[in-house]
């Protein structure tokens, strides 16, 4: 009887502790779990372009990820006003804002003799073209020439061919936006910069057109 009472009251134990657990999906993440989670979160940038910045002679294709320059393009008096709409400048900002981190994607460039691509700030005015104001940086490709450019100042840049397809290194806390050789891969040049708000990749195009790389992980050997 001592032994059946004894079973009893391990049962009944263990059913008052199973009742007190939170329902199924609802249970705190223990020790390792959050371990977990953190060894195995990405520094890696995933992004597409944002139609609503996108001004109304560029075409967004492949699932928002390119963009294309129409010369004639859209008539703005047709195209959705949201103050977000870039109205005077070619500009789309990617859809994401980043406030922290090392993080790297590429750009191929398709029949383009000018253009820009870097960072911006997401508050830019949308009014204002990227790398012709403090709270911009790019690498602009014109007349067959690369500049490092922002605060509306060009710095040429030697060394770099006609593009086919470069990278981008964004270093948050360093204050750095380099320009990718993904051949080597190197950095060939790059801006520095104190970052003080969300940065938003940015893209300026004048004819041709660019399609984005993003999820990549920052190539090893890279300063």
């Amino acid at each position: 009887m001592a032994a059946l009472r004894n079973v009893l009251v391990r049962f009944h134990e263990r059913a008052r502790a199973l009742s007190a657990l939170p329902p199924s999906g609802l249970l705190e993440p223990g020790p390792a779990a959050r371990r977990y989670v953190a060894g195995t979160s990405r520094r890696d940038l995933q992004f597409k372009l944002d139609e609503q910045t996108a001004h109304s002679s560029l075409d967004l294709f492949k699932k928002d990820t390119g963009v294309i320059y129409r010369i004639l393009g859209l008539d703005p008096s047709l195209v959705m006003d949201n103050p977000e709409r870039f109205r005077d400048w070619a500009v789309v900002f990617g859809d994401c804002q980043v406030m922290s981190g090392r993080h790297y994607w590429e750009v191929t460039v398709r029949k383009s003799e000018e253009f820009r691509v870097g960072v911006a700030e997401a508050g830019m005015a949308r009014d204002e073209c990227i790398g012709t104001n403090s709270c911009s940086w790019v690498f602009a490709y014109t007349q067959r020439k690369w500049y490092a450019m922002t605060s509306n100042k060009m710095v040429p840049l030697s060394g770099v061919g006609k593009p086919d397809r470069v990278g981008l290194l964004l270093d948050y806390e360093v204050g750095l936006l380099g320009l990718v050789d993904i051949q080597k891969p190197r950095v060939l040049h790059s801006i520095k910069a104190s970052f003080k708000a969300p940065l938003c990749p940015a893209f300026a195009l004048w004819d041709g057109e660019l399609l984005t790389h993003s999820s990549l992980e920052v190539p090893e050997g890279l300063d």
